[in-house]
């Protein structure tokens, strides 16, 4: 199983899907708990969702399942968000804090799966940035996410159906920040920007403006996409439906955007 798969586009923006892969080895997927097994936290149908919305955008998508590791955690795995709940490199727990593991991953097997999964998917992130922003001028990275709507856990009451992360402003300019919340809310839904998520490793790590690349997180509520955010976690086309047309306007955007940031 090749860790990443690759969509090599023309535009200037980059779709990246740390969170929708299920691939797991027979070996891990056996040391999981009954419980850790049904996957629960998983990017249901992110790629799905955001597929054919922006012609000739680049996808960048890990093929295996955030228990096996986080592509969207640092590789020294230094928390996020310190003093909150949250989840690390390799998952201990699921989102509600219940450990999904029969025997926890050693240090060993965490610097197997680094090699194997975590290093290939951002090798693969790289140098697609690298291969966009030599063509544009610039690179917009836009990192696809979804989570359950209410998960008291990480966060209290129902989380917005847009939740846009920047790094409090720091990874992108100012102009896609406000490009994406406008659309947000235009649609009359929730929104927040830099709340319970700022943008992971990904956002935080890569987002370097001055230096030609911008990037932004959109994590979604699964409420917005999903029949139920419980298994079996199926799609609903009409909710769908209605979201991607946001969604399609953000990405187009953003694009439109991209000649205005480059630097001379």
């Amino acid at each position: 199983m090749n860790p990443v798969e690759v969509a090599q586009g023309d535009s200037p923006v980059i779709l990246g899907l740390p969170h929708t892969g299920t691939f797991l080895p027979d070996d891990i997927f056996a040391a999981l708990t009954p419980r850790g097994q049904v996957l629960a936290d998983t990017d249901w149908h992110i790629h799905r969702l955001y597929g054919g919305l922006l012609p000739g955008a680049t996808t960048v998508r890990a093929t295996f399942h955030r228990y096996v590791i986080d592509a969207n955690r640092g590789p020294d795995d230094a928390s996020l968000y310190p003093g909150q709940n949250t989840t690390g490199l390799v998952p201990l727990t699921d989102f509600d804090g219940t450990p999904i593991w029969k025997s926890e991953p050693g240090a060993e097997d965490i610097a197997t799966r680094k090699a194997r999964f975590h290093a290939p998917y951002h090798a693969a992130l790289a140098a697609e940035i690298e291969r966009v922003r030599a063509r544009h001028g610039v690179a917009i990275l836009y990192d696809c996410h979804s989570i359950r709507s209410v998960i008291p856990f990480l966060f209290e009451g129902v989380l917005p159906d847009f939740n846009i992360g920047t790094n409090s402003g720091a990874s992108c300019a100012p102009a896609i920040e406000a490009a994406t919340q406008e659309v947000a809310s235009a649609t009359g839904r929730p929104w927040v920007v830099n709340g319970r998520f700022k943008g992971g490793w990904t956002t935080r790590h890569y987002g370097q403006p001055g230096a030609g690349v911008h990037a932004i997180q959109m994590e979604l509520a699964q409420s917005t996409h999903l029949t139920s955010e419980t298994p079996p976690f199926a799609y609903d086309e009409a909710k769908a439906a209605a979201l991607r047309v946001p969604l399609r306007d953000i990405l187009t955007r953003l694009a439109a955007l991209a000649p205005q940031l480059v630097t001379p």
